[in-house]
């Protein structure tokens, strides 16, 4: 899954320590959310557009779009 969680962290001048201490998560799991190789929860995802104050599809980006 893409997503644009690192650019949103720089353009708040936050770390990736910052982030995880105010999503509660591990620096870790930030890191890994940041090169894609996990995927939020839907509680975590949900945290994650209330703090950046967007809509969950403005951060995180399917790899596919499944067909209608």
């Amino acid at each position: 899954m893409k997503n644009s969680l690192k650019a949103l962290r720089e353009a708040r001048g936050w770390t990736q320590g910052a982030l995880a201490d105010r999503l509660d998560v591990s620096r870790q799991t930030v890191n890994a959310l940041e090169k894609g190789r996990y995927d939020p929860s839907l509680p975590l995802a949900f945290r994650i557009a209330h703090l950046f104050e967007r809509p969950i599809e403005a951060i995180f980006e399917p790899d596919t779009v499944p067909a209608p």
